[in-house]
């Protein structure tokens, strides 16, 4: 029986992660008398007004993740954006007036970031900003901290969930389900294992990579454009951060490689990619429990997996 959370539990939710916040800043020197909910979907996002400062609480979160493992994440992605930022990338870099670290309060893990005044009028170009992922993935390249090798790919998310989904029949279908089996004994050896996926890609080469689809991650600030959101920071082949978004952005990715002279994306590592990126939709399915508007937002990907090559074209 799948059982969603009603309305009020989600509200609920939300004031707790607010007043958690709220207490979280205050404890660090800040000071808060107008929490302002900018942003509520996998995390709430509260302006800690009067304070320049904002933080980003997870609340929709796989339900095996510890806060330890969540916090490891989030420092990742603190040490990553501070080192960007010392180098002169456009990013929405830690705020400078608490400590860079994760901070956990009354069973959340929140991370706190600079208020950066949003420039409503500007509407997104994801085409442009593929383009530009190509030079942000040249400015990583040199990152000296030490990450997991597709951490963003969430294996032992991917492979609870498609054994929890036996529970949740009105969530997909037994057949969409054993087809999502299937590809996963072909493709998880080669998200688990950094070797495995050396041998199968001798030439695409890993590095430090955004992790969530940075085209669409980068923010319109009223100063200019800033990358954002790097919570699924990882080391992996350049094609992770374009998976799923199709030709279009690939060939904008591509036009950005020529010119600063990186190479073009590879199209077996793109279709593996799309194919993990797919399963990890499935596996996202689980969490809908927790947010129910999940199913309706997640259908066309669902139907348009259903239209692409088994495993992305691979062979075991």
């Amino acid at each position: 029986m799948t059982t969603f959370l009603t309305p009020q539990e989600l509200a609920d939710r939300t004031s707790a992660a607010v007043d958690a916040a709220v207490a979280a800043g205050r404890e660090l020197g800040l000071a808060v008398t107008d929490p302002t909910v900018l942003h509520d979907v996998f995390s709430v996002v509260v302006h800690l007004a009067p304070s320049p400062v904002v933080a980003r609480i997870p609340t929709v979160t796989p339900h095996s993740e510890e806060l330890i493992a969540l916090a490891r994440r989030q420092q990742d992605e603190l040490d990553v954006t501070r080192w960007l930022a010392g180098r002169g990338v456009p990013v929405i870099a830690p705020s400078p007036l608490v400590p860079p670290e994760p901070v956990q309060r009354d069973g959340f893990s929140m991370t706190l970031w600079p208020f950066v005044p949003q420039d409503r009028d500007k509407e997104p170009d994801y085409v442009a900003n593929a383009e530009s992922v190509a030079d942000l993935h040249v400015a990583m390249r040199a990152y000296p901290g030490r990450l997991k090798f597709l951490s963003a790919a969430e294996p032992q998310f991917i492979s609870e969930s498609l054994a929890r989904l036996d529970r949740h029949h009105i969530l997909i279908g037994a057949a969409e389900l054993d087809r999502a089996r299937r590809e996963w004994q072909i493709l998880e050896p080669l998200v688990r294992s950094r070797t495995a996926f050396e041998a199968r890609f001798p030439g695409a080469g890993l590095q430090p990579i955004h992790g969530d689809s940075p085209p669409a991650n980068i923010f319109s600030g009223v100063d200019g454009d800033l990358y954002a959101d790097f919570e699924l920071v990882t080391l992996g082949p350049v094609e992770w951060d374009l998976a799923g978004l199709g030709p279009e952005h690939e060939s904008a990715y591509n036009r950005g490689a020529r010119r600063n002279g990186t190479r073009p994306l590879d199209e077996e590592v793109l279709g593996f990619v799309n194919a993990v990126g797919m399963l990890r939709v499935v596996a996202t399915l689980t969490l809908a429990p927790q947010l129910p508007e999940l199913t309706e937002y997640l259908e066309p990907a669902l139907d348009q997996w259903q239209t692409m090559p088994f495993a992305g074209g691979m062979t075991s």
